[in-house]
């Protein structure tokens, strides 16, 4: 299978640029590059009610993405703790 273009919505940006540790953000980040390779990794959940969305856990934090298999896409969404991933609005 062909590899995934990661592209990340400018609020996953800001949420990942927040996190206060810098080890945190660099697991994040190379996290969110691996996706193209494989957008479906061990530990990837499908989340209900979604036709296409997924997340990921990474330490104390959740990566939130869409993919887009025909457009060969995934869509980050939003990075952010565990606690606060899945409110409405910025936490």
């Amino acid at each position: 299978m062909a590899g995934y273009k990661v592209l990340l919505k400018p609020s996953a940006v800001k949420d990942v640029e927040d996190i206060d540790r810098r080890v945190d953000r660099e697991r994040i980040s190379r996290r969110i590059q691996a996706l193209a390779e494989n957008a479906r990794p061990y530990g990837s959940e499908k989340l209900e009610g979604f036709e296409a969305t997924y997340r990921l856990r990474q330490g104390d934090y959740r990566i939130v993405y869409d993919i887009d298999d025909a457009e060969g896409i995934v869509f980050v969404l939003k990075v952010r703790h565990r606690k606060d991933v899945y409110r409405r609005g910025r936490a």
